[in-house]
């Protein structure tokens, strides 16, 4: 079942749409800055954007960064709520009901489907943009003691490719650990209609509502629990030594969401009529 769920994934053509579009915009902004050499100062624009033109290699977080908060969650929310409302728009869904396959079993597929568009998103833009970072802005200059191809860190230490590339890694992963909780939600809103849009549109709508919510200072109780209030601790990844308190406390909150999600998702869907 999951691996129908993974053939079908690479099947649709909106999801190959989705990662090229992710990818082309970070891609669009690279040639704009190597064409005009015009970077935004340093604190403006996105993270890692005003020191790209010095190191491409630094792109792919700046390109993750640029993704992050409106085009990345769009693209996921499309993805999750086609998940099982899309099948319930076109039939299919009780179809495969009636045949021997567990709802849950049925579930865990679009959930690790969900999971393989999300983890490709992210590590598609990354490669893409250190692809395109470095044929535009090169490697950088050597670092102080450092050797070739090293960078520096936001704490003012040099990082070597290597822990760079490990750094980048660790992103990447936190990243799509942050939209699978986007990826769950959609899951679950898409169990509850028969249409992908308003189960997309109730992905965005929990998006909006958690950044909105975050500058209030009446929120100040629930803001550690909303699911956009750790997705810059990533940043913190590139500091040496990492500073590890953001992260973990992020990757707890996400974990907690995605075991909320998905079981809300089971019990609705483990008692929804769809075969009628």
């Amino acid at each position: 079942m999951i691996a129908v769920e993974l053939r079908l994934l690479l099947r649709r053509r909106r999801v190959w749409l989705c990662w090229a579009l992710l990818c082309a915009l970070p891609a669009l902004i690279a040639v704009l800055l190597a064409s005009t050499g015009i970077a935004p100062a340093p604190g403006q624009g996105g993270a890692f954007l005003s020191a790209v033109v010095s190191n491409g290699q630094l792109f792919p977080a700046a390109a993750l960064a640029i993704v992050l908060p409106v085009f990345l969650p769009i693209t996921v929310a499309v993805v999750a709520g086609d998940s099982v409302a899309g099948e319930a728009t076109t039939g299919t869904l009780r179809y495969l009901l009636v045949r021997p396959v567990g709802r849950l079993r049925l579930l865990v597929a679009k959930f690790v489907a969900i999971a393989a568009y999300v983890l490709l998103a992210v590590a598609l833009v990354t490669v893409t943009a250190y692809a395109v970072g470095v044929a535009a802005f090169g490697f950088g200059p050597d670092a102080e003691a450092g050797g070739s191809g090293a960078v520096t860190s936001l704490s003012g230490t040099v990082l070597s490719p290597a822990q760079l590339v490990e750094r980048t890694a660790l992103t990447v992963a936190y990243l799509a650990l942050c939209m699978l909780v986007l990826g769950a939600v959609g899951l679950f809103l898409s169990t509850l209609t028969d249409s992908p849009l308003a189960a997309a549109l109730g992905v965005l709508a929990v998006v909006v509502t958690s950044a909105a919510l975050l500058p209030l200072e009446a929120a100040d109780a629930i803001e550690r629990y909303l699911p956009t209030t750790h997705w810059l601790a990533w940043v913190d990844l590139y500091r040496d030594p990492i500073l590890w308190t953001a992260v973990r406390e992020g990757v707890g909150v996400q974990v907690a969401w995605i075991v909320l999600a998905f079981g809300a998702a089971w019990a609705n869907f483990a008692t929804k009529d769809v075969t009628s």
